[in-house]
């Protein structure tokens, strides 16, 4: 009969070299715990940095001023066009890191990606800064037709990307639509500047130069390539925060030359009756006239 010659307690094959590996595993592991450099540390980190709660801009007379936080929401409109799955509800831009890169670092890769997703409460990854593009303009109102550039400091200290764009080539171009590619850098120049275009194409010469009101739809054209921004809501990217719509530039026309719902855009600013909320939680109208938050639906026509 078979039996067993040896007890818990007996060490056979290589147990000294292996209780070694354990000591050094572990060793390492509880180095790593302390500087904080476990990659569990770090996603934690970055994911803090870019959900810390941001606070708006409240608006006294209306409009939107240079060094305003805003965040930039495309409203909700009804399905047309587009044919299967259709992310419904108000959709603001936001920054979306490289969901392999955010596993692995507590930093921003540059290059930084952008989505729009249903987030309504302005936290660091979706409050952009409006800024000036030659000289500190801070408090003076935004113009139509005036250059400006769009921050973000992702919740970051002493850190500002800029949303920027530029022609599409083979190598660069957005991920589903494969039209011009939007996304965050540090670099300061010409392929950073936009401007706001009234949303009336018939009013917009006489709009050209007055103030720029706030939590209103207008138009945002990239100034280099004469684009304008647009949220592809049929289009989902696989993103680090899960499953989010595609931004893009290009500046999608109707039949009567007209920009399309896609291209519609509002500068959001805080309620100044409570500064924990946003201007589009005091609006009472429907969410299709008004752009009011209404709950994320995913819509499919067959």
């Amino acid at each position: 009969m078979a039996q067993n010659l040896y007890g818990p307690r007996v060490r056979i094959g290589n147990w000294n070299e292996d209780v070694y590996l354990e000591e050094e595993l572990m060793k390492d592991f509880l180095e790593k715990r302390e500087k904080g450099k476990l990659l569990i540390q770090r996603n934690r980190r970055l994911k803090m940095h870019l959900l810390r709660p941001m606070q708006l801009s409240v608006s006294e007379d209306g409009y939107i001023h240079y060094g305003d936080q805003v965040m930039l929401v495309n409203p909700d409109h009804p399905q047309r066009e587009e044919a299967g799955l259709f992310l419904g509800g108000d959709l603001s831009l936001c920054m979306t890191p490289d969901e392999m890169q955010a596993h692995l670092s507590d930093e921003l890769q540059l290059p930084c990606g952008l989505s729009a997703a249903h987030t309504t409460a302005p936290v660091g990854r979706n409050t952009f800064v409006v800024l000036s593009v030659d000289r500190d303009a801070t408090g003076q109102v935004l113009r139509y037709g005036q250059d400006f550039c769009l921050g973000i400091t992702g919740g970051f200290e002493n850190k500002m990307l800029y949303l920027s764009s530029d022609h599409r080539t083979l190598l660069r171009s957005a991920k589903k639509s494969w039209l011009q590619e939007v996304h965050l850098t540090d670099e300061v120049s010409h392929l950073a500047w936009w401007q706001a275009t009234f949303l009336d194409p018939q009013l917009r010469l006489e709009q050209e130069g007055l103030p720029v009101q706030a939590n209103e739809k207008i138009i945002i054209c990239h100034r280099h390539t004469n684009q304008g921004l647009a949220a592809h809501r049929h289009l989902f990217l696989r993103t680090y925060f899960g499953k989010e719509a595609e931004v893009a530039a290009h500046t999608h026309l109707d039949s009567h030359r007209a920009e399309k719902p896609k291209n519609y855009w509002m500068l959001v600013t805080g309620n100044p009756r409570d500064v924990s909320s946003t201007m589009l939680d005091v609006r009472g109208q429907p969410a299709e006239d008004s752009g009011t938050v209404g709950p994320a639906v995913c819509r499919h026509i067959q």
